[in-house]
């Protein structure tokens, strides 16, 4: 029996005692779903080599601001955006946009790979029709096709990208396990309050104020040695 068949059978089972798309929800935004996010720190190595990031605190705060302030509040817009869009070409040009607000070259790389991964997997395995998009689009309107919940959609992405670059501190600062964990959990409050503002924002709206994480973005891609391709 081919893969595809399994799932659909799985997916025909009535009275699932576990909601199946809350399931498919976080194996897209598992740190095993195959996107490669390990491989990227979105700025944050350049951060801790210039000395902007050295401890908890400093970590803490560059995170916060990044999620209200910067490409977190952003990358939740264009989620909620792509979700909301009425058809593929209205999703195209959105991701036209989106690449536009990119601030470095660095930033678009890591957008244009994951989502390109996400792209591959998601329309293997759930049959969907996607062309390459950048990561937050193609979440976006792959969860509109999935019939996803918006609210968790935007909240889980957030605490994965959070989730990510503690775990990417922890390779580059000292920083323990439990501060890493402690940061995340202080800022998941933040993750919901940014996807309720993020679901009525229009494209107008979308900004970024965190101009030293658009330059430790810039600064990565002459940084040597190096442990992240962002």
């Amino acid at each position: 029996m081919a893969t595809g068949e399994r799932i659909h059978m799985i997916m025909d089972i009535p009275h699932m005692p576990t909601d199946l798309r809350l399931l498919t929800l976080t194996q897209w935004l598992s740190p095993s779903f195959p996107v490669g996010s390990f491989a990227y720190s979105h700025g944050l190595e350049s951060a801790i080599s210039e000395g902007w990031v050295n401890d908890a605190d400093s970590l803490f705060g560059w995170l916060q601001d990044i999620l209200q302030h910067g490409s977190g509040q952003a990358d939740a817009a264009w989620i909620a955006l792509a979700f909301q869009s009425s058809s593929l070409k209205d999703v195209e040009s959105l991701n036209d946009y989106a690449r536009a607000f990119s601030a470095s070259f660095e930033r678009l790389r890591e957008g244009e790979r994951q989502g390109a991964a996400f792209v591959r997997v998601a329309s293997e395995v759930w049959s969907l029709d996607l062309p390459d998009l950048l990561l937050p689009i193609a979440l976006g309107y792959s969860a509109q096709q999935q019939k996803l919940d918006l609210d968790a959609v935007t909240a889980l992405y957030l605490q994965a990208f959070l989730s990510n670059l503690a775990s990417a501190a922890q390779r580059l600062m000292p920083l323990g396990q439990t501060e890493a964990q402690t940061i995340v959990a202080r800022l998941n409050p933040v993750c919901l309050d940014v996807a309720e503002i993020a679901k009525t924002m229009e494209m107008r709206d979308i900004s970024s104020s965190c101009f030293l994480s658009d330059i430790a973005a810039m600064k990565h891609e002459t940084l040597q040695p190096r442990l992240f391709q962002s």
